[in-house]
């Protein structure tokens, strides 16, 4: 049942547009439903495992971790297509590509530390949960980290965050 719903998750979670937006709204759904934050120990592995499956490094549009899984949104023919994978549990799974445009990055441009991401957002913001944490793709392969999180009241705000975690900006 849970992969059933990554699944769906992950075919809505990444516009692939212009600029990709957040997907949070998708991805939040399975976060709230652990209390835990996001598994950005989970991104590293899920990209090894995913290049050996395809047997090269891919270019990404973005990437995404909920508490349960990683969200892999790979770029085919030249950035024409958007191919959503799911990384659960260790396992593998992906649906049907969709047009796309957009920028996109390599694993070899991030550079954040998993232990250190998260920590200024929980410190500065004790009350509030971290859902999901997203790299995007920007101009030249950079990335943009954010993290969305939900207020015990029912606000959600986007967190961008360095790759040590310092607060850059947030985006209500």
């Amino acid at each position: 049942m849970v992969l059933a719903v990554a699944l769906v998750l992950s075919a809505t979670g990444c516009s692939a547009a212009a600029t990709p937006a957040p997907s949070s709204a998708s991805t939040t759904t399975l976060a709230v439903l652990s209390g835990a934050p996001p598994r950005v120990d989970l991104i590293g592995k899920a990209i090894g495992a995913l290049e050996a499956q395809l047997g090269a490094p891919q270019q990404y549009f973005e990437i995404n971790a909920t508490s349960q899984l990683v969200n892999l949104f790979v770029s085919l023919n030249g950035g024409k297509v958007v191919k959503p994978w799911v990384y659960l549990d260790g396992e593998l799974s992906s649906t049907e590509g969709h047009d796309a445009s957009g920028f996109t990055f390599a694993k070899t441009a991030l550079d954040f530390d998993p232990a250190k991401v998260l920590s200024h957002v929980q410190s500065e913001l004790p009350q509030s949960k971290p859902d999901a944490f997203i790299i995007e793709a920007g101009q030249g392969g950079i990335v943009r980290y954010s993290v969305t999180v939900s207020s015990p009241q029912g606000g959600q705000l986007v967190v961008v965050v360095g790759p040590d975690g310092t607060v850059k900006s947030v985006d209500t």
